[in-house]
């Protein structure tokens, strides 16, 4: 017998049908060196720099937090659209800590979400922000096994 969770679940899954199905299994970049330690990475067709110096670009470990809050927002968001919630603003505050020693991994990140609209609860949010993390957000699951993550939410 399938309860009402799984059937909402089902549905909601198959709102990914589509771009979840369209991610390519191999992908391809380059780096280039320009100057110092400062590089730049293209990727079908945007660039961003590089630079452990934080002068003319990020820190690698900056966009790997950004990736892991924009995977993410994307679940959520298109989880809560099929829900039916109609979303004025959303964003997502980020903060990593990293650990002191080489390897300077990050051992915690917490994800906070500002979201304000329509129709948007805490039980909505809880779902969609558990099957991202238990399933979808494929970022998420490229990290370190013992790197914690948080995720919280303010509904305005």
């Amino acid at each position: 017998m399938i309860n009402s969770e799984d059937k909402e679940t089902e549905a909601l899954e198959g709102t990914l049908t589509g771009y979840k199905e369209k991610v390519p299994i191999e992908n391809k970049g380059f780096l280039t060196w320009e100057n110092d330690l400062v590089f730049t990475a293209r990727i079908r067709g945007y660039q961003f720099e590089y630079d452990p110096k934080a002068q003319e670009g990020c820190w690698p470990t900056d966009t790997l937090l950004m990736s892991l809050a924009g995977c993410l927002a994307i679940d959520v968001v298109t989880f809560l659209q099929k829900m039916r919630a109609v979303i004025s603003k959303f964003k997502i505050e980020v903060n990593g800590e990293r650990n002191p020693d080489p390897p300077q991994y990050y051992k915690f990140v917490e994800l906070i979400i500002h979201i304000s609209g329509e129709n948007i609860t805490p039980r909505k949010m809880d779902r969609c922000i558990s099957l991202s993390q238990e399933k979808y957000c494929s970022v998420y699951h490229n990290l370190r096994p013992d790197m914690e993550v948080k995720v919280r939410y303010e509904i305005l």
